[in-house]
């Protein structure tokens, strides 16, 4: 029978399916042609098919976690097995102030809720604490110091307990960050009560422990779970009271813009301030000072993310062994991190048997700082193994930047500057992309061309070329050696100067020098000197032997050397090569970056395309670059 193939979905073809079917039943005519009354039954029958043969397929994909495109089902799958997916993160902040305290009071409190307001972006955001911070008056003064704020909205919420097994205790707000989620458990119609901890397992949880768990469900909201009196105190008889059905749980928060909060250094007081006798104290003329500015704010996990990372959490079973191990738990305990490299001591040079060498990229900035780096040390402890060292490195960029000459017909255009533009946000789209800004990650010289060229109708081509860099952070006024690696193989030009820098200066030379090369006979290693540009123009080769260079394995070694200065900011010297594969990868712990901000991107007329020339009689073939290296012999920008 013709109607034997159900696995394609197109409406088209179902069409011509039921047709074949007709065809090969005698009873049916007049159908064959788009005019006829049974065309019309034909395209209602296709309709309804590919309708419901698209829904069962959904249906069937939405039933599995790698397939499923709906947040509330990937959510789901993902609490079957144990994994509760990353909320919104408040960007926090840290702020000191002095209150002058008129009453007689020996201490005062810093109630809980609003406490200041700051501006990002010329947008206003509040700043809240969940829990009371109290200090004490000396002479007539309130000191609080290094008081932790969180970018939000303080909210509560009080369920009463009634006994039955289907209650549900959801939090009605989206936007929620769990990790700031305080709970107390009371009798009915008390004050205060007894807090209860979240756990994520129930391992060393009995029938009196005073925990609950934690879910997000639909809509991006959450409900928390209680104990039965098995796994976790049973409501009902927590509170030490009557212990009486009817107990009242009291849940705070925060909820939180995210991302949006990061960024505000000036805060403006807001918070209302109590003395012993809850008396409020007059809070007027407060002035605030920053500690530190507001950040580590993010937004809620993303499908993709959960999808990727709950089986992984799953296969890790609370224990850090594997590379991916550490990769799923250090994201449970430090959830601003982007992306982690684990390497094992054997693979350090040199080797270091017994140690983790964990290097992270944070969400917002380049550096985990030292509280942080503390934090995650501290909580890798209850999951390695014994006898295993962790030990975090910071992070190593590898800066991936372009040079593209991008050719265009300015009959489909009006406007070049736009289309520059649109260029830029094409190109800074595509370096968010899955396959870059991560450790491993690869940069594919094909679709980065395909980017530019899709991106608008009148261009015509793009010679494109790429450049790779790293960033080398010098101790000024100390003698020091330095290795910089690039792990991919460098582009050799026999004649030289195949590495750029910036400039700096170093002892026992005058002027502004510069790092640069010559190729050993066999061009797979060099020599790494320092040459000076006089006025005429000419080179100087100020230290003939500064270090060596290795072609094959990208690697820059720079003997002892002392520096005095820099050109660009914060003691660092751009270091650049020309990668000998247009395609780029992230080694070990290389985080890759496309570094659009720092690329150079070059509108030129296509004369051809343009109707100018007819032909190509007048191509002038020095006109139009190359992708292989210009002939500077500095790094420019």
């Amino acid at each position: 029978m013709p109607f034997s193939n159900f696995t394609n979905l197109d409406f088209d073809q179902i069409k011509t399916s039921i047709k074949d079917y007709l065809r090969a039943n005698s009873t049916f005519s007049d159908f064959d042609f788009d005019g006829s009354n049974f065309s019309v039954l034909i395209d209602t029958l296709a309709y309804n098919t590919y309708i419901t043969a698209f829904n069962s397929n959904m249906v069937v994909n939405e039933s599995f976690l790698d397939s499923a495109t709906l947040r509330q089902n990937v959510v789901s799958l993902a609490n079957n097995i144990g994994y509760t997916p990353r909320s919104k993160t408040a960007a926090n902040a840290q702020i000191s102030f002095d209150v002058q305290i008129t009453n007689n009071v020996s201490s005062v409190t810093l109630k809980e809720g609003l406490v200041c307001t700051g501006d990002v972006n010329n947008e206003t955001y509040t700043f809240a604490i969940t829990e009371p911070i109290s200090t004490t008056v000396v002479n007539g003064k309130a000191k609080f110091e290094n008081v932790n704020v969180y970018q939000g909205i303080y909210l509560e919420k009080t369920f009463t307990y009634d006994g039955s097994l289907d209650q549900r205790f959801i939090l009605d707000n989206d936007s929620i960050d769990v990790s700031k989620i305080v709970v107390f458990v009371r009798d009915s119609g008390s004050s205060g009560g007894v807090e209860y901890q979240v756990v994520d397992n129930i391992i060393n949880v009995n029938s009196e422990s005073k925990i609950y768990l934690i879910n997000e469900i639909q809509d991006e909201k959450y409900e928390l779970k209680f104990g039965d009196g098995f796994f976790g105190k049973k409501l009902g008889s927590s509170s030490g009271g009557s212990g009486a059905d009817g107990d009242e749980i009291l849940v705070k928060y925060i909820t939180t813009d995210g991302e949006e909060g990061n960024g505000a250094q000036k805060f403006v007081f807001s918070g209302k301030i109590v003395d012993s006798n809850n008396v409020s104290v007059n809070a007027d003329n407060i002035s605030v000072k920053t500690v530190s500015k507001s950040q580590n704010g993010g937004n809620i996990e993303p499908i993709d993310s959960v999808k990727y990372f709950s089986p992984i959490t799953y296969a890790a079973q609370n224990r850090a062994v594997t590379a991916r191990d550490y990769e799923a738990i250090i994201k449970k305990i430090y959830p601003n991190t982007e992306s982690v490299s684990v390497i094992g001591g054997e693979e350090l040079d040199p080797p270091e048997f017994g140690t983790v060498a964990i290097s992270i990229k944070p969400k917002n900035g380049n550096l985990v700082s030292d509280f942080s780096k503390n934090q995650i040390l501290s909580g890798l402890k209850q999951y390695s193994i014994s006898g295993i060292n962790q030990k975090l490195v910071d992070l190593k960029l590898l800066y991936i930047e372009i040079v593209s000459n991008v050719y265009y017909n300015d009959s489909l255009t009006s406007n070049v500057n736009t289309l520059k533009t649109n260029i830029i946000n094409s190109l800074t789209a595509y370096s968010k992309s899955i396959n870059l800004n991560k450790f491993g990650g690869r940069l594919k010289y094909s679709k980065l061309l395909k980017t530019i060229d899709d991106t608008d109708q009148s261009i015509t081509s793009n010679i494109t070329q790429i450049i790779i860099r790293r960033d080398l952070n010098v101790a000024i006024n100390q003698f020091a050696q330095y290795e910089l690696c690039f792990g991919n193989k460098f582009y050799v030009d026999k004649s030289g100067f195949n590495i750029k820098s910036t400039g700096f200066t170093i002892f026992g030379q005058s002027g502004t020098l510069y790092f640069s090369d010559i190729p050993n006979s066999d061009l797979k290693t060099g020599i790494l000197r320092i040459i000076k540009i006089l006025d005429d123009g000419k080179i100087e080769s100020v230290v003939s032997s500064a270090g060596s260079v290795d072609y094959e394995k990208g690697e820059i070694n720079i003997s002892t050397i002392n520096f005095l200065s820099s050109v660009k900011p914060n003691n660092v010297i751009e270091i650049q090569a020309f990668p000998r594969s247009n395609d780029v990868i992230g080694l070990k712990d290389l985080y890759v970056d496309l570094n659009i901000s720092n690329s150079s991107i070059n509108m030129i007329r296509d004369v051809i395309s343009s109707g100018d020339e007819v032909s190509g009689v007048q191509f002038v073939r020095d006109f139009y670059s190359s992708s292989y290296p210009n002939g500077e012999i500095i790094r420019k920008w």
